[in-house]
């Protein structure tokens, strides 16, 4: 043996460092098989379906953080989607729609129809909670979801997914039938009135934490007016209160109606 020369290992202990340190890969039950089904991806590292069904309550490798990234992906898949389906809407149009597609009711409902109720993971003080049919865990573990899938699988099943959830709504619309929502579209009625923009706040909430009710208050100072909208959350509450105010305000702005501005 040469002066310096290590001697050769056994060949039994040549192995590679990470197939030493490799993590077993978790157990599937039959639902994360049937979610995988329903999803139309099949998990090279399940651990990443895992982490995107794991709330924040849950432990420390929670889904947050597929979270962010499901939520540009979801941003730039509608995006896409949209391009090619409205050739002719400008850019607008194509804001709005998305904007429809994106929020918290459109992920929920897309939330239920993958079945993830059965499948969150949480706390038990989280579960007794009722989180599993919170709206607003569902939407961002949607969004987990299709972060999820593209650090799996990249853009294309990323946008695969998206498109099986959002593709049939897409295809059956027309961008002229998606309105503005209630708050912008009353700011800019009272902003091309040059009056100030309008107020809200939460007048009362009803019902236990996991399915709250939420009562809120349209205001305009300046008119000496005020409408109350409720909701299942504090956005749509606000819609809805808003909704009521443009409703009021469009009719008072009509020849012979009570409250011009």
């Amino acid at each position: 043996m040469a002066l310096g020369a290590r001697p050769a290992l056994p060949a039994s202990r040549l192995q590679p460092v990470a197939s030493m340190d490799r993590k077993p890969e978790p157990r599937q039950d039959p639902r994360l098989q049937t979610l995988e089904t329903r999803l139309g991806h099949r998990f090279a590292d399940a651990r990443l379906l895992q982490r995107a069904l794991t709330h924040r309550s849950c432990g420390a490798d929670h889904n947050e953080r597929l979270e962010f990234l499901g939520d540009a992906v979801l941003n730039l898949a509608v995006s896409t989607l949209l391009y090619e389906r409205f050739s002719g809407s400008d850019e607008g149009d194509l804001t709005r729609v998305r904007a429809h597609l994106v929020r918290e009711d459109s992920l929920h409902r897309a939330a239920l129809g993958l079945g993830l109720p059965e499948v969150l993971r949480l706390s038990e003080g989280e579960a007794r909670g009722g989180g599993a049919q919170r709206p607003s865990i569902l939407a961002d573990t949607v969004e987990a979801l299709i972060g999820a899938t593209y650090v799996d699988g990249g853009f294309e099943p990323a946008t695969k997914l998206v498109r099986q959830l959002f593709g049939e709504l897409i295809d059956s619309s027309e961008a002229e039938s998606w309105r503005k929502d209630a708050k912008t579209e009353l700011q800019e009625w009272l902003q091309a009135r040059k009056l100030p923009v309008p107020a809200y706040r939460i007048v009362a909430t009803r019902g236990q934490a996991h399915a709250q009710t939420f009562d809120v208050e349209c205001a305009v100072p300046m008119l000496g007016l005020a409408e109350l909208g409720e909701g299942r959350s504090r956005r749509i509450a606000e819609q809805e209160a808003a909704r009521c105010m443009l409703d009021k305000l469009k009719a008072s702005d009509r020849p012979g109606g009570p409250l011009r501005a």
